[in-house]
């Protein structure tokens, strides 16, 4: 693939006015014990790193722990990756705990948090369905609370200083924390590295609880008024996730970078959900915004738990049938991350712009155990 000039600093310097004026930390009391962060470590790194065209690898894991068995194999997952010496940052795609009979309590997610940091490279983690939206299903083992209760305390726990990433060396990230009209969406974040543009986004998994299809229901705690209810954050968060879209790929344009990425937790095209219309917007979005981009674009997904490599938006794939008016856009491809009860692993994404052969990424699975 050929390199393309590098970009003027203006755009960049304009980008990062216009996204970076403010750093906003979101703080919530929870019912169970109220949280306290660890103190931040240094930082590193410049979240527009336009100039930087050197190989970088990320290792991606999610739906990471599922249960007693899996939590007992984080440690050692984390030891494997953290010995890794082609890992640059790491990258986890959501659903802390299992969907089921692991309860949603402020010391689970303290546990998970500890765990975190002992990464000892940048930790980008955005949330999943697991630990929020699924909190409210009594009868699923997860006791009982309002979900947007939940959200909060994952922000407060696991996003602590907007803009900040967790893991034992902080990475500087762009955040929809600074974006007034999405402000609450701390989660959402954006950075450069290797001349591609990488996003997170609240995107979930059970039909991203749209609540015309998969509805909280009752019982809700008592003090459920006190939080947003679940049409009022799923409004606002499909605001949040379009603008952070749309920004991502805009920022891709103007400094001319050779490919973007967005990490979600959500498989959009997943067979087992008995409805994906909740992501019918977003798919379009993001195949118009990609097709016309033309430069290579990566999905990386958690939720139905087994490793796929697919081209959702080829011409004559049949998930182009899955979502009405799905675009073609032969530049995009998607990886869906090995989780819950498979093989313990991570996939060691490479981003390399100066590959002979014009491979902007590169992935192989690394087993726990060979």
């Amino acid at each position: 693939m050929p390199r393309p000039t590098a970009p003027s600093l203006q755009p960049v310097h304009a980008a990062y006015i216009a996204l970076c004026a403010t750093l906003l930390a979101t703080a919530c009391t929870t019912p169970d014990t109220t949280l306290a962060p660890a103190t931040p470590s240094r930082s590193v790194g410049n979240p527009l790193n336009t100039g930087a065209a050197d190989p970088f690898t990320f290792a991606v894991i999610g739906d990471m722990p599922y249960g007693p068995a899996k939590r007992d194999s984080l440690p050692m997952l984390i030891d494997l990756i953290n010995s890794d010496p082609k890992v640059d940052a790491v990258v986890h795609l959501g659903d802390i705990k299992a969907g089921s009979k692991t309860p949603c309590t402020d010391a689970y997610f303290a546990d998970i948090r500890s765990l975190f940091d002992t990464f000892k490279d940048p930790l980008v983690y955005t949330p999943g369905d697991n630990e929020w939206t699924d909190c409210h299903q009594a009868g699923k083992n997860n006791g009982l609370y309002t979900p947007t209760e939940r959200l909060a305390a994952v922000r407060a726990l696991f996003f602590p200083v907007a803009g900040q990433t967790l893991g034992g060396r902080k990475m500087q990230v762009l955040t929809q924390a600074d974006d007034p009209a999405n402000s609450a969406y701390v989660e959402n974040a954006m950075f450069i590295q290797s001349r591609v543009v990488f996003a997170t986004a609240n995107i979930q998994g059970s039909n991203n609880d749209n609540p015309a299809t998969n509805p909280w229901g009752s019982p809700l705690p008592l003090d459920a008024g006190n939080w947003p209810s679940q049409a009022a954050e799923y409004a606002a968060r499909a605001q949040a996730n379009a603008a952070w879209i749309d920004r991502a790929f805009d920022l891709a344009a103007s400094t001319d970078a050779v490919g973007v990425v967005l990490a979600f937790q959500a498989d959009m095209w997943d067979p087992a959900e008995p409805t994906l219309s909740g992501f019918d917007a977003l798919v379009q979005q993001i195949g118009t915004r990609a097709a016309a981009f033309g430069k290579p674009v990566l999905l990386l997904e958690g939720d139905s738990h087994q490793f796929e490599v697919q081209y959702p938006y080829a011409a004559n794939s049949p998930m182009r049938l899955v979502h009405p008016n799905t675009p073609v856009a032969e530049n995009v491809t998607r990886i869906v991350v090995e989780g819950s009860a498979g093989r313990t692993e991570y996939v060691r994404l490479t981003v390399d712009p100066k590959t002979k052969d014009g491979s902007l990424f590169t992935w192989e699975r690394v087993p726990l155990a060979p």
